[in-house]
């Protein structure tokens, strides 16, 4: 440190002193040419060209990632990808090895979930560039990922496919020659587990990128009345039963129009509600509707109560859009009851995770599909479609986990 500040300070000294000794045509020269530099940063743009390129090394980030959680010959034929350290968009050598570290790290999950018989056979990863902006030398590209697995049939009923998107940001520099360097790839997504190719948290995988709304279910106010003490929430285990949960059998609401809907909307989004990915988080909304369209009905009252259940086209109860206050309702409401394991969700059920195990609840995810015993996950943030809760717990063995029967 102290001879790179050195060697900084005197090529900074030594820099003034043969500026000031030039003569004034040169000083003149000189500073025209700064400033030509500085104009030339300022006017710097990244056309389409340049856009797709970004995409593009975006994708070989994204896939050289995914690759590392695949088992058979996708893999095989990905595991010798090498990320470009030169041409007009690059990799910086920090970064490279960077994901090499990333690469390891989910390596060891995918050896984590075969130890569950779960794998994952092929993959494909789409990305749109959603934003660039330039400021100076410097550009920051906000791209969506879409990546598409195919599970490997190890019990022989698992569903064809689970699917992600998760949103991250890109920062570059522009090198002296006009190449850009990519410098720093960011996840941008609140709330939720991270995507199964994320290395966010390589710590242990325990905990999100933020946690969300999390309130305490309690009334902040507006009537007379108090609601009185919330109900109690159980948790649920998490280790697979080696026999398997009776099926769910109930009259009461369409469990398949729950699931379908789910599945409909879990990447393209319902216009006919309001989205709340940057004010928490959208997955509470996201199972209401889900519930919703399986023939939950609004419980109309006071919009902060917990003990209330509605949305209509200016507001919504907190209940319908707060993950605490979901459970709470769902509870007195004698909609939901807990389960004691998470492996006996059914369709239609829904799963809430506690990342820090402080009682405050942090995200929810409804089932969808069922298949040998286990049960799968579709939810918003990060968009997530059949997700296996074997994968869900094995990246988060830490979390404490609270499942609802519907």
């Amino acid at each position: 440190m102290r001879n790179g500040s050195y060697r900084r300070a005197t090529a900074l000294t030594l820099g003034a002193t043969l500026l000031a000794a030039l003569p004034p045509a040169a000083t003149a020269h000189a500073t025209d040419s700064a400033a030509a530099q500085a104009t030339a940063e300022a006017a710097r743009t990244v056309d389409a060209e340049t856009t797709d390129d970004f995409a593009v090394l975006a994708d070989a980030v994204l896939t050289r990632r995914t690759s590392a959680l695949l088992d058979g010959p996708q893999a095989t034929r990905r595991a010798g990808a090498v990320l470009p350290l030169k041409g007009d968009v690059h990799v910086t050598s920090s970064l490279a090895r960077t994901e090499d570290t990333a690469t390891e790290i989910l390596r060891d999950r995918r050896a984590r979930l075969a130890d569950l018989d779960e794998a994952y056979t092929a993959a494909e990863t789409e990305v749109d560039v959603d934003e660039v902006r330039v400021t100076g030398d410097r550009a920051t590209a906000k791209v969506t990922e879409t990546t598409m697995l195919t599970y490997k049939k190890i019990q022989g009923d698992e569903p064809p496919t689970t699917g992600f998107q998760a949103r991250h940001e890109l920062t570059f520099v522009a090198a002296p020659d006009g190449t850009w360097e990519l410098t720093g790839f960011t996840p941008l997504d609140e709330g939720g587990p991270a995507a199964v190719n994320s290395v966010v948290d390589t710590a242990g995988d325990s905990g999100p990128t933020f946690t969300g709304m999390a309130e305490e279910p309690i009334d902040e106010g507006g009537e007379p009345e108090t609601d009185g003490p919330v109900p109690l929430e159980s948790q649920a285990g998490t280790t697979q039963p080696t026999v398997q949960a009776q099926a769910k059998v109930s009259a009461s609401y369409n469990y398949t129009a729950m699931a379908k809907y789910a599945e409909k909307y879990w990447k393209k989004y319902n216009p006919d509600y309001r989205k709340f990915n940057d004010v928490g988080g959208d997955c509470t909304n996201f199972i209401s509707q889900a519930l919703r369209a399986g023939g939950w009905k609004n419980d109309t009252g006071w919009y902060k109560s917990y003990k209330n259940w509605w949305y209509n086209s200016s507001n919504q109860t907190t209940s319908w859009i707060n993950v605490n206050y979901w459970a709470s309702f769902a509870l007195h409401s004698n909609r939901a009851y807990n389960l004691d394991n998470v492996y006996k969700l059914g369709i239609g059920d829904i799963l809430q995770m506690d990342f820090n195990g402080n009682r405050s609840k942090d995200h929810s995810m409804i089932t969808t599909y069922r298949s040998n015993g286990v049960p799968y996950l579709t939810y918003h943030s990060t968009n997530t479609y059949r997700k296996s809760v074997k994968s869900l717990v094995a990246q988060y063995p830490r979390a404490t986990y609270y499942a609802f029967r519907t």
